[in-house]
């Protein structure tokens, strides 16, 4: 599902294609709200405009329909203003295309099964590590041969 997703890209906006999508994936919003994919999808797409609008010289902020997705909007955004913060417009191009593609994503998975988080638990199974694999192996024990 994400390879598709990844193909076209060029390595920095497939890094911040991951980079959005393990937020996407990290994202809990609060108790009584539910986040869907539509959020996912408008949160990404309202994110994008901001970003394509800023780049012709407009500085004006698209906001998302719903507050779930007004609420993962600025997670990512903070990440974005983070990445960008001394590198330009080009990463903030990037990071439109890589925002367009988790839109994308997120349409595509409301086709097959709308009112449902089926994204956000599809990044989540993919970008987290498995059990165990931030373990660290230890170091081999010092030598005790003494070398003048």
């Amino acid at each position: 599902m994400l390879l598709p997703l990844l193909q076209g890209l060029s390595e920095r906006q497939a890094r911040l294609f991951l980079m959005l999508a393990s937020v996407t994936s990290r994202h809990q919003p609060d108790a009584l709200q539910k986040l869907v994919d539509e959020d996912i999808a408008q949160a990404a797409g309202a994110l994008a405009s901001t970003l394509e609008t800023a780049a012709k010289g407009i500085v004006y902020e698209h906001q998302p329909a719903s507050l779930v997705a007004a609420r993962l909007m600025g997670e990512l955004k903070g990440v974005v203003d983070d990445v960008v913060k001394n590198a330009g417009s080009a990463l903030e191009r990037d990071a439109a295309t890589a925002l367009r593609r988790i839109e994308h994503a997120a349409k595509m998975m409301m086709t097959v099964r709308p009112d449902t988080n089926e994204l956000q638990q599809l990044l989540a199974r993919v970008l987290t590590a498995a059990p165990g694999a931030d373990h660290q192996p230890e170091a081999a024990p010092a030598s005790s041969l003494i070398i003048p």
